[in-house]
C-alpha cells in the first residue's frame, strides 16, 4: 500500500515507498508517464518522415450517412478507428468483438458510459459463422472495417492452428457474410508481415489479403487490404513492453541490436486506413508510406531518456519468425504510387476459398500453408483442395 508521495526529483520521477506487511518503506524510482507527443518528435527524427494529417473530407463522404460495422473494435487498431469513424457521422457504427471487457472499455473512453445494452454492441467470435450471419442480417452494413485478427508472431509461430481457424477462416467467414448481406465496400487490416512472409502471422495474414482479393475479383467491390507496420502504444507492442520495463528499473530487452521495424502512431495509421478507402480499387493492397524503419534500440534510447531513467540492455536473440528488417512489399509485387499522398498500391493475387480446407482441418497440406517453407503459401493453397470446403462467393 503507497502511504505518501515522498518527493519528486527534476519534474519526472517520484520516489513512492513499497511497504509490505512488516517490512520497512523502501523508496522506489518510479518513472513519470510517458509524453507520446515527445515520443513521436523523436520517432519522426529517427524515420525522417514527418506523415502530414490526410484529409478525411473524401472518407466522410463516404460513411456520412451509412451503416458501417468494426471487428476487433475493441483491440487498438479498432478502438481508434471506432473513434474516428464517428467523428464522419455514420448513419449506424456497429462495435463487433469476442472481448467483453475490451468493448466496455471502448464505451467507456468515448462515451463515458458503457451499459453495453444498445443493438450497435456485438459481442462475437469471427470464427463462428452463425453468430456473425446473426449480426450481419441485423445491421446489414454497408462497409466493413475488419480488423479482428491474432497478432503476436512468438505465440503464433508455437500454436499456428491458432491462426488458420482466426485469421484465415475468421476472415473468410466476415467477408462471406459481407458479400451475402449487402456490404460495398470492405477493408481488410493487414500487415507488413504479410510480405515475403516468413511467420506463420505473416502467411495467415498473406492468405486473408488474398481471400478479400477473391471476392473483390467476383464482385467488382472495392473490397480491400491495407498494410502497414508496428503501431506505437498499441497493447502488447514494443512501447508499452519497454515503458513497463522501465518502471521496474530495467533490463530493457531486445532482441538483436541492428534489428528495425516500421513504426507508426496508432491514430495516424487509421487515418491514413481510412483515407485509404477513398482510393483502394477492387482486389488492391495498399500500402501506408511509414518513413524509413527505425532500429528498436534507438527507440528505447528515446523512451529511457524521455522516461529519465537509465536502464541496461539486454539481446535477447530473434525468434523464429522474425526478421531482421521488416519490408512492406515483396520483390514480385509491383508498387504504384495512389492519387493519395502516404499510399501506394500493389494488386493482390486472389485465391478461391474452395481451395482451402475446412476450420477444423490439419493436414500436412495446411500445416505447409501456415509454417514458414521454401514455398508460398498462396501456391500451398492453390495445390490444395479439400471436397468438402464451401465456396465463399457461389455464383
Amino acid at each position: 500500500m503507497i502511504r505518501r508521495l515522498l518527493g519528486r526529483r527534476d519534474g519526472r520521477d517520484r520516489l513512492v515507498p513499497r511497504v509490505p506487511d512488516g517490512a520497512a518503506v523502501e523508496p522506489r524510482l518510479i518513472p513519470a508517464p510517458l509524453d507520446m507527443q515527445d515520443l513521436t518528435r523523436r520517432l519522426v527524427a529517427l524515420s525522417g518522415h514527418s506523415p502530414q494529417a490526410p484529409d478525411l473530407g473524401a472518407a466522410g463522404e463516404l460513411v456520412a450517412g451509412r451503416r458501417v460495422l468494426v471487428t476487433g473494435a475493441g483491440g487498438s487498431i479498432g478502438a481508434e478507428l471506432v473513434r474516428q469513424l464517428r467523428g464522419l457521422g455514420p448513419a449506424q457504427l456497429v462495435l463487433l468483438d469476442r472481448d467483453e471487457s475490451a468493448l466496455h472499455e471502448l464505451l467507456m473512453s468515448v462515451d463515458g458510459a458503457a451499459l453495453l445494452d444498445t443493438p450497435e454492441t456485438v459481442l462475437a467470435d469471427i470464427r463462428d459463422p452463425r453468430s456473425l450471419d446473426a449480426a450481419f442480417a441485423e445491421h446489414r452494413p454497408e462497409m466493413v472495417f475488419h480488423a479482428a485478427a491474432l497478432k503476436h508472431l512468438p505465440l503464433l509461430q508455437r500454436f499456428p492452428r491458432e491462426a488458420w481457424m482466426t485469421n484465415v477462416h475468421g476472415t473468410r467467414h466476415v467477408l462471406d457474410a459481407a458479400y451475402r448481406h449487402g456490404t460495398r465496400r470492405f477493408v481488410n487490416i493487414s500487415t507488413d508481415k504479410a510480405a515475403s512472409p516468413s511467420s506463420v502471422l505473416g502467411r495467415s495474414k498473406r492468405v486473408a489479403e488474398a481471400l478479400t482479393a477473391h471476392v473483390a475479383e467476383h464482385t467488382g467491390l472495392p473490397f480491400v487490404s491495407v498494410r502497414f507496420g508496428n503501431v506505437l502504444g498499441s497493447r502488447g507492442s514494443v512501447v508499452p513492453a519497454f515503458v513497463e520495463q522501465v518502471r521496474r528499473g530495467g533490463p530493457l530487452t531486445i532482441t538483436h541490436p541492428e534489428v528495425s521495424r516500421f513504426v507508426m502512431t496508432i491514430p495516424q495509421a487509421c487515418a491514413l486506413v481510412l483515407s485509404a478507402t477513398t482510393v483502394g480499387g477492387p482486389g488492391e493492397t495498399l500500402v501506408l508510406d511509414m518513413g524509413e524503419p527505425v532500429r528498436i534500440v534507438d527507440l528505447a534510447g528515446a523512451i529511457t531518456e524521455l522516461s529519465g531513467v537509465e536502464c541496461p540492455i539486454i539481446y535477447t536473440g530473434l525468434r523464429p519468425g522474425e526478421k531482421l528488417h521488416e519490408e512492406l512489399f515483396s520483390e514480385h509485387e509491383q508498387l504504384d504510387r495512389t492519387e493519395q499522398d502516404g499510399i501506394s498500391r500493389i494488386r493482390c493475387t486472389p485465391i478461391d476459398p474452395a481451395a482451402l480446407p475446412g476450420i477444423d482441418a490439419w493436414s500436412p497440406h495446411v500445416r505447409e500453408m501456415m509454417v514458414p517453407s521454401v514455398r508460398d503459401p498462396l501456391a500451398v493453397a492453390r495445390a490444395t483442395s479439400d471436397e468438402q470446403a464451401r465456396p465463399l462467393v457461389v455464383s
